[in-house]
């Protein structure tokens, strides 16, 4: 990963997929900047965020991004490794806000087709389960394949974690 790159890491829940996304940016020169994307509603992701906090140390640089990653991206320093965990929140927060979901996976992916130096995007894989049970759990989870399926094929390379394993996929 040098120069400009893309890698997607996707898998399930407690898969290792943010922790093996940090090693990779950390094989670069940091300071490494955090596009943060979760957004704490209820005690349960305080602590999940805070976990997440606590295994970066000051060469980390962190910037809540909830909703705008493009406008994130487009203010990181060109050849900045950059670490977006994660793009199921992203989508998650753009379904709450009642915004275009198609359009804005659209806008995010084209700006992904071009990095501005290594860049490395955490997302799930929702996909593997049951069939959920309503229909806003429905659209979610087509939505985030779509999604999953437009990043990797503009990503250079694409890995699927599994307990804690990655297995390379692109």
């Amino acid at each position: 990963m040098s120069g400009g790159s893309l890698t997607l890491v996707l898998g399930g829940a407690r898969s290792g997929k943010s922790r093996h996304a940090e090693g990779l940016v950390a094989e670069h020169s940091a300071p490494w900047l955090y596009l943060a994307t979760g957004q704490a509603f209820d005690a349960e992701m305080e602590e999940r965020i805070r976990h997440h906090r606590d295994r970066r140390d000051e060469r980390w640089h962190t910037i809540d991004a909830p909703l705008d990653l493009c406008a994130a991206l487009d203010a990181a320093p060109e050849g900045r490794p950059v670490l977006i965990d994660c793009l199921t929140l992203w989508l998650s927060n753009h379904m709450l806000a009642g915004h275009d979901v198609e359009a804005e996976s659209e806008r995010l992916c084209a700006r992904l087709a071009a990095p501005r130096g290594p860049w490395v995007a955490v997302s799930n894989e929702v996909g593997l389960g049951i069939v959920p049970d309503n229909a806003l759990a429905r659209a979610f989870r087509d939505a985030q394949g779509r999604l999953n399926q437009r990043v990797a094929a503009v990503a250079s390379g694409v890995l699927f974690m599994a307990a804690g394993l990655p297995m390379k996929l692109k």
